[in-house]
């Protein structure tokens, strides 16, 4: 699991229904669980459900999980304790917990690699060195992130790298285990 993120067999499945197509996602329960309760609980709260990707660079990243229509932010749980140190890479389809320069201030945002994205990867436990930390991978609908990566951007709201239009999570389910 070092080289690439492949997926746990035993550990959880999410659905995104966005407007551009679902996504399913494999969470890395045993490599990252602290990472992987924090999303779960986001989950099934609904907190995803009704927010947009606010952030898209095609050929990077394509960011969501914490904003609604209009950019308004939503408001979070505590952070979590940075799990980059795991030894899964930032690979292509592979989603991360997004944060600030502090390297344990994640708590709902993510993104997923659009390619190999190994500057992003951990490197050692010191601020440049942190990274950010991969909790899983898409397993169903790269084709939609591919979608929502092709959109036009502006800036919006102080924001930079923003759809023009609205990149809707209508909602985000976890699926039963097969």
């Amino acid at each position: 699991m070092s080289e690439a993120a492949t997926a746990e067999d035993t550990c959880p499945k999410v659905k995104f229904v966005t407007n551009k197509g679902d996504i399913v996602i494999e969470l890395f329960c045993e490599k990252a669980p602290i990472t992987t309760n924090n999303f779960l609980q986001y989950v099934k709260d609904g907190f995803y459900d009704g927010t947009i990707f606010h952030r898209v660079i095609p050929g990077f990243v394509i960011q969501g999980g914490g904003f609604e229509p209009g950019m308004n932010q939503k408001q979070t749980r505590a952070n979590i304790k940075n799990e980059a140190d795991n030894g899964i890479k930032n690979t292509a389809g592979s989603l991360s917990m997004a944060r600030t320069p502090d390297p344990d201030s994640a708590s709902s945002q993510f993104f997923i690699n659009l390619k190999d994205n190994d500057f992003l990867d951990f490197t050692a436990k010191t601020q440049q060195g942190w990274g950010y930390a991969v909790f899983a991978q898409v397993v169903k609908g790269m084709d939609a992130v591919e979608a929502i990566a092709k959109v036009q951007t502006g800036n919006a709201g102080g924001h930079q790298d923003v759809p023009a239009e609205d990149m809707m999570i209508v909602s985000a389910t976890l699926l039963e285990q097969e």
